[in-house]
């Protein structure tokens, strides 16, 4: 997401407490995360790990650029994150992630607050640039590899499981200023190759991979809005000096599915039954309601989900787009092969989600409507709206966007179980900043 401020204290680490346990009409496990105080004294007086049940996964959460630091140590290249955060204007106290909480140096503090919370769980990032600073263009980094070998190993000591994301918003800038990042399917290429690596040194102790956190906010952010990099997009929907905002979103989401596709066949094919672990894709999952009872609206609730989050599921595990999209859109979807869709095919083991907050959707046919809220055509004609009457949908909080509608995540859970037939799901983000 948008980065407002990268912090450089250590008071917020650990930001994130997640939970695994089994509902009756899950096929699987769920990944639960709260969002609290890091101070361990305030977590423990709000839930006692002891007191749950034995397969409850209770965890932390990070992103490699909001939390490592050492942005040029030890032969780690230039992510686009650093680029972007060096320019001036981008965020808006005008802070960055060189130094962020300084994990890289100080994981072992960490990993002793983690255990002090008592969790056996954390979620983190791997930098693609610290693994391979200039793509499969350059050489590995060993001091990249040595560094999630350390951290993998001081997790497991402490009884504390990894669950590592491949790629969290960020590749090597050598990527986007050679060939043009996920606007070219050679990324495609160079994913297989930094996730190939990844698997071959870190996945013999590593049970849960993540191909991509929030892809569907990773390309409306990047390419349609502008307000992550690469920053490209056009008039109306921002203020960028490059970019089509109703074209190149399709083209970035397509290749980052079919690169997805393409880590889960190398899994699958090459890792996953000497390695035992599993393999899926983390999706911003807001929940819809519709702003009136009017059929328009509920069927703009509809197209919402379609163009947010259905817009990468469905091609993964149906191997197609929605049909909604299609209509809609026709030539602008870029096509699938046949040889696509077989890779395609039921491609994940679970679905994770990052839920928080719920939105109205309005019907935009016969009203007019903001784009970049939903409310053009390349966004479904669906306008997400957070307050009705005046009233918000929930609860507000000290973030913006971030109203508290708790129905929302039963909700979404049922629309997920039952579109994509019992998927099971891993909640990989939730809730509310306190």
């Amino acid at each position: 997401m948008y980065l407002k401020k990268v912090g450089k204290g250590r008071g917020l680490h650990i930001m994130g407490i997640s939970a695994l346990f089994k509902l009756p009409f899950l096929l699987e496990l769920i990944f639960l995360p709260l969002f609290v105080s890091s101070h361990p004294k305030t977590l423990k007086d709000s839930l006692d790990p002891s007191s749950l049940p034995p397969n409850f996964l209770f965890g932390t959460a990070s992103s490699s650029y909001q939390f490592e630091g050492a942005y040029l140590s030890d032969g780690k290249g230039l992510s686009n994150w650093d680029i972007f955060t060096h320019t001036s204007g981008r965020i808006i106290d005008g802070s960055n992630g060189d130094i962020a909480v300084d994990q890289y140096h100080l994981f072992l503090e960490d990993i002793d607050l983690m255990e002090s919370l008592g969790v056996n769980n954390y979620r983190f990032s791997i930098s693609w640039a610290r693994i391979l600073p200039k793509g499969r263009f350059g050489d590995i980094n060993r001091a990249g590899i040595s560094y999630y070998n350390k951290l993998i190993n001081a997790l497991l000591l402490k009884g504390i499981q990894p669950f590592v994301t491949l790629t969290h918003y960020d590749m090597p800038q050598e990527l986007e200023e050679r060939y043009g990042g996920w606007l070219s399917p050679k990324c495609q290429d160079d994913f297989e190759y930094y996730v190939d690596i990844c698997f071959k040194y870190f996945g013999d102790r590593v049970s849960y991979w993540v191909t991509f956190n929030e892809p569907n906010l990773q390309v409306t952010h990047g390419y349609r809005t502008g307000v992550n990099p690469p920053s490209r997009c056009s008039s109306p929907f921002g203020n960028c000096t490059h970019g089509d905002s109703e074209k190149e979103p399709f083209i970035a989401a397509h290749n980052i599915i079919l690169a997805h596709a393409t880590a889960v066949h190398i899994y699958r094919t090459k890792y996953q039954k000497q390695q035992g672990g599993s393999i899926g894709i983390v999706m911003h999952c807001p929940w819809f309601e519709p702003y009136s009872n009017s059929t328009a609206d509920k069927l703009a609730t509809d197209r919402a989900q379609d163009f947010l989050m259905n817009w990468f599921l469905d091609p993964i595990i149906f191997g197609k787009y929605p049909a909604e999209m299609t209509k809609i859109l026709g030539s602008a979807l870029p096509n699938f092969s046949s040889k696509d869709r077989e890779k395609l095919n039921k491609g994940l083991d679970f679905i994770g989600i990052n839920h928080y907050t719920g939105f109205y959707i309005q019907d935009c046919r016969f009203v007019v409507c903001k784009p970049g809220k939903g409310g053009s055509r390349t966004e479904g004609l669906a306008q997400r709206i957070q307050e009705k009457d005046g009233v918000p949908i929930g609860k507000s909080s000290e973030v913006e966007w971030l109203h508290v509608y708790p129905q929302g995540m039963e909700k979404i859970i049922t629309y997920l179980k039952e579109r994509y037939n019992n998927t099971p799901m891993i909640i990989t983000e939730n809730g509310k900043i306190i």
